[in-house]
């Protein structure tokens, strides 16, 4: 029987950040089709880091990446990485430039070299997808902060990516637009990697969990991700359950 091969494989990726130790180190992974990968840690251990590195905008000091089987080395490489991975920023205002929603939405399947009028129908197609089929005229800064982490999904989504790279995706969205974000992932058909440090996001959206913990990703085999309510007095407190 044929090996499935991974279609991004890192292997000994380091890399430092000037004057700073290494935040990633010798680090390993593989991502195969119709992954659904969840990616938990502290602030500052490398996760986005990660990210900018399979995108291509940063490189590492050592290792090799083989993305779609092919190593990617050059910008040239990762020009084609970048038509076919979709990368969302933690901030969705380093992903919006655009005076309108529509605008915003059809900047991205018009750079890969479709018509005005094919860049509108797919842009409109998602914007319905996610519920916002209202909001094409809107204007984007306008928009609150969990609208624009929609809008900021539709934008790549219009590009019909293989692969999507989610950086916090439930960052600034209410409950209700959380349960549509989740039920949004779960209806694709597409491999992902999402960060988030919320467990209960994990449960529903992810098949596989890594850790990261001086510079090395690791399976987290013993992490039990679960729902729980409760309430108590003093709730708000900060507190811990064991």
């Amino acid at each position: 029987m044929e090996q499935k091969q991974p279609i991004i494989s890192l292997e000994g990726i380091s890399y430092s950040y000037p004057g700073s130790r290494p935040i990633l180190n010798n680090l390993e992974l593989d991502i195969f089709k119709g992954d659904r990968i969840g990616l938990v840690a502290p602030n500052g251990s490398g996760k986005t880091t990660l990210f900018h590195i399979i995108m291509g905008l940063i490189k590492p000091s050592t290792g090799r990446l083989t993305i779609f089987g092919d190593e990617r080395k050059t910008e040239q490489d990762f020009m084609d990485v970048r038509r076919r991975i979709g990368l969302l920023f933690q901030d969705a205002d380093d992903q919006l430039f655009s005076p309108t929603v529509l605008e915003d939405v059809t900047f991205g399947p018009l750079n890969l070299g479709k018509s005005k009028k094919e860049a509108i129908a797919v842009s409109k197609k998602t914007l319905e997808f996610l519920g916002l089929d209202d909001f094409e005229d809107r204007i984007t800064y306008k928009l609150s902060g969990g609208e624009k982490r929609l809008v900021s999904l539709a934008t790549i989504l219009a590009m019909e990516p293989e692969v999507l790279l989610l950086d916090e995706p439930g960052n600034a969205l209410d409950s209700a637009m959380k349960s549509k974000l989740i039920d949004v992932l779960n209806s694709l058909a597409i491999t992902y990697v999402l960060i988030s440090h919320e467990y209960d996001f994990f449960s529903e959206t992810t098949d596989r969990i890594f850790s990261m913990e001086n510079g090395k990703l690791l399976l987290d085999d013993a992490l039990y991700i679960h729902t729980h309510k409760h309430s108590h007095k003093v709730g708000k407190q900060p507190h811990k359950h064991t």
